[in-house]
C-alpha cells in the first residue's frame, strides 16, 4: 500500500485574510528578530502607527543582519513571527493596514 505523507500546517504564522491588509514579505529565508539587540524594544508593536521606510525587523541570513522596512504607511495589525522564528522566503512577515 501506499503511505502519503499528511500536510502539516503552522496556522500560528498564517497570515489574517483581510482584503485592506497590506502584506510585508520576507525577501529572503533566515532569522526573524524584533528588535535590534536582546534587551532593546521591539521595531514595532500591533496596533502602532509605521511609516514607509522604517524599520519593522531584522532577518538574518548568513551572519548578515537584513533591515526589513515597511513598504507602506499605515497601522500594524499583525506580526506573525517571534524572536528566533525561521521565516522563509516570501513568508508574510507582517500585515499593515495602510492609510488612506
Amino acid at each position: 500500500p501506499e503511505v502519503t505523507p499528511k500536510q502539516q500546517t503552522n496556522t500560528a504564522n498564517k497570515p489574517t485574510e483581510d482584503v485592506l491588509l497590506k502584506d510585508v514579505n520576507s525577501p529572503l529565508v533566515g532569522t526573524f528578530y524584533a528588535a535590534s539587540s536582546p534587551n532593546a524594544e521591539p521595531f514595532i508593536k500591533v496596533g502602532q502607527q509605521v511609516n514607509k521606510g522604517q524599520t519593522i525587523c531584522i532577518v538574518e541570513a548568513m551572519k548578515i543582519m537584513n533591515e526589513i522596512t515597511s513598504p507602506f504607511t499605515g497601522v500594524v495589525e499583525k506580526i506573525n513571527f517571534r524572536n528566533g522564528d525561521v521565516v522563509g522566503f516570501n513568508a508574510v512577515i507582517v500585515q499593515i493596514r495602510p492609510h488612506g
